[in-house]
């Protein structure tokens, strides 16, 4: 299917939380994203629509800015920035500091801007911000905001290929109502499209240009290679090697715990431990921790179980080589065991979160001789912990789920799946393609079973 070109400008969720961070200004502001995730793109847009002024310098491109930042005074920084950019910094100016993990004097000043000039509003964002950070640098609480960033979400992806439309619709569907089969349909079409592509903004723009897999498929090579290139600035040239291990590994393991074994027979456990600690701190992978789920917050009783997703469905499934076989087969959540569909919904999950809040994934395990049971995530909604599984088409035992809810006594389960919403039997099922609505569903849902409830 062929999209307009005019379409390739993409209205990203982030859009809105930048736009509320300046309406409640208090302190300057830091963007956390992997590489290639959109950050500069959406700060700019935003900087260009919501201020007379945007000024914007980068540290990767332009290293001579870095000097500007030998003061902490924000007096003496504007000064410099005005003569440079000859322009004046007042209220109605944006100043962006792209690439600021380049420059840590830069990250330094932004608590002095807070203190001395809270008038001037200033972003920075940065791919490997997290290696910045030393002890010396530790931030002080509520000097510095920060927004996480992630690829486009599959509602994202829609508004960009002009689906509108069935967004709209999907915002207004109720657990009572009966999706026609023809939007099924077609959702579960665009889903597998998503999961070809993925959600890195220069493969989506590609695909709108060319509607070419193959071009896409160019593209997404590309980003791994950037990718792997910035291992080099990780740390330890001799930690290279076990970070391009790990790298190539995670991707196939994704739904699986982890075991070093598993990854590399010939690697020493302390290598690989910590290549996956770079990797997360690079953004490249995110943790999905063990919990006994007993209690909130999920994370108080974490267990020595964990796996890992990767950052992007379609740069997932290109590392996995899965790239023709997806697209020969209709039903694309039977490929490599389900676990394109788990990577999904813990990609959907992270970005669904309050990106002002660093979000982490969760799942629930129980080892017992001859009665094993894996919840795939535990998410909480409102201070209750509901227990999620992510089916590969539409059939599957449900026997872990009711495992989990004989035990914890959750007030429901949640199942995303290829199939129709429904609610039956304690079960929410919500289609992969309405994950963006599934806090609402929840909500609705724990109501009616509340009402049920009071009215037994």
């Amino acid at each position: 299917m062929f999209f307009e070109l005019h379409i390739v400008t993409m209205d990203r969720a982030i859009s809105s939380h930048l736009l509320s961070w300046k309406k409640s200004h208090r302190t300057p502001l830091l963007i956390r994203g992997a590489r290639q995730v959109g950050k500069s793109y959406s700060v700019e847009r935003f900087g260009k629509k919501e201020f007379k002024n945007y000024v914007a310098l980068n540290f990767d491109l332009d290293p001579g800015f870095k000097s500007i930042f030998h003061t902490k005074d924000p007096n003496s920084i504007i000064s410099q920035i005005e003569l440079l950019f000859r322009q004046k910094i007042t209220k109605d100016t944006l100043i962006f500091l792209d690439e600021i993990q380049e420059c840590p004097d830069a990250i330094m000043s932004l608590r002095y801007f807070k203190e001395l000039r809270p008038d001037i509003f200033v972003i920075g964002a940065g791919s490997l911000l997290e290696f910045a950070f030393t002890p010396e640098m530790r931030m002080p609480v509520g000097r510095v905001q920060f927004l996480n960033m992630f690829p486009l979400t599959f509602s994202e992806f829609m508004r960009a290929v002009g689906e509108e439309n069935l967004i709209s619709y999907l915002n207004s569907v109720h657990i009572s109502d009966a999706i026609p089969k023809v939007v099924h349909e077609r959702l579960n079409s665009l889903l597998r499209t998503y999961f070809i592509l993925g959600g890195m903004p220069e493969v989506i723009a590609s695909y709108l240009e060319s509607d070419s897999f193959l071009t896409c498929s160019h593209i997404q090579d590309a980003l791994i290679e950037t990718y792997k290139r910035d291992f080099y600035k990780y740390g330890k040239t001799s930690e290279v090697i076990h970070l391009q291990t790990v790298f190539s590994a995670i991707p196939r393991m994704v739904s699986e715990q982890i075991k070093y074994v598993n990854i590399d027979r010939e690697s020493k456990s302390r290598d690989l431990k910590n290549a996956l600690h770079l990797l997360s701190l690079a953004r490249v992978i995110t943790p999905v921790y063990g919990t006994d789920a007993s209690g909130l917050p999920l994370g108080a009783t974490l267990s020595n179980k964990q796996k890992y997703i990767f950052l992007d469905i379609g740069l997932m499934q290109h590392l996995c080589g899965l790239n023709a076989e997806i697209m020969s087969l209709k039903d694309v959540m039977q490929i490599n065991r389900g676990s394109l569909a788990e990577q999904f919904i813990g990609q959907e999950l992270l970005a669904l979160e309050d990106p002002f809040i660093s979000s982490e994934l969760y799942f629930w395990a129980r080892d017992k001789t001859g009665s094993s049971s894996e919840i795939d995530y535990c998410i909480t909604r409102k201070g209750r912990i509901y227990p999620v599984e992510v089916k590969s088409g539409k059939t599957g035992t449900l026997r872990s789920l009711r495992v989990y809810m004989e035990e914890k006594k959750p007030p429901f389960a949640i199942r995303f799946w290829e199939g129709e919403l429904s609610f039956h039997d304690t079960i929410l099922s919500i289609p992969l393609y309405m994950t963006g609505e599934a806090g609402r569903l929840i909500d609705e849902v724990y109501e009616m079973v509340s009402k049920n409830f009071d009215n037994a």
